[in-house]
């Protein structure tokens, strides 16, 4: 589904990401963890397309979308989730989800049509909020929502795009315990049409979650595995962990 080649990036002197390289498998649900400043976050960006690579490539189930813009990769079909949450605040729940609908089936050029009189918008927006557990808040304007429920919304707004491979970047970051359990089994319950690659520091969800792993240290990978692997490795324990050899 997705392939990395010899990709890199700096701003100036500064390598954020230095020859980074690695696969993922459709339907795959895999991590991609390491310490602040190893260029987790810059690596989403340059997949996503909100930053253009120094060199390199990315292909898409076999595209080469290196090129293209962030809007035109969600048409090829990759979406994303950010680390802070990008909503419409005033927008109720199906409001926020009927519009990113209607970006994604082209109903919103039709800007004098209103949203209400669209019974495939409602439909898939009402849809859309029941995959993420939303259901009963949908009239509930995003601002009112609790810091959880808000990042349920942010993924339904990343699958309203109907990708093939999506970028969740830091999903249960500022959450109770009880708001990680839900975000995990929202997760979980996405079908296996759907492609994951994660960023996450919670390495109790990364370990239960990923089948597989790949390790970012100064921009580069460091190593790659099952979690098992990542997990008795005496180098990630070192460098990520903090832990003598």
């Amino acid at each position: 589904m997705l392939e990395v080649g010899g990709l890199r990036k700096a701003f100036g002197s500064l390598v954020v990401t230095d020859g980074v390289s690695f696969t993922v498998e459709r339907g795959a649900r895999e991590a991609l963890i390491g310490p602040n400043g190893a260029g987790k976050t810059t690596l989403f960006n340059l997949l996503s397309g909100e930053l253009k690579p120094d060199a390199g490539s990315i292909r898409l189930a076999g595209r080469d979308i290196t090129g293209l813009s962030p809007d035109r990769r969600v048409k090829a079909g990759l979406a994303r989730s950010f680390q802070r949450n990008n909503l419409f605040l005033d927008m109720t729940v199906i409001e926020n989800l009927a519009t990113a609908v209607a970006v994604r089936t082209g109903e919103s050029r039709a800007f004098w049509r209103s949203f209400a009189g669209s019974k495939g918008l409602k439909a898939r927006a009402d849809a859309l909020a029941e995959s993420v557990g939303l259901a009963d808040r949908r009239d509930a304007l995003a601002r009112h929502l609790s810091y959880g429920s808000q990042r349920q919304l942010e993924i339904a707004l990343a699958l309203a795009a109907e990708p093939q491979l999506l970028l969740l970047d830091e999903p249960t970051a500022g959450m109770s315990p009880e708001e990680t359990r839900s975000m995990q089994r929202l997760i979980a319950g996405l079908p296996r049409t759907l492609t994951l690659l994660l960023i996450e520091h919670d390495m109790d969800v990364v370990f239960e979650m990923a089948e597989r792993i790949t390790v970012l240290d100064y921009g580069r990978v460091l190593i790659q595995g099952p979690p098992a692997t990542i997990r008795g490795s005496a180098i990630v324990k070192q460098i990520y962990f903090g832990e003598a050899g």
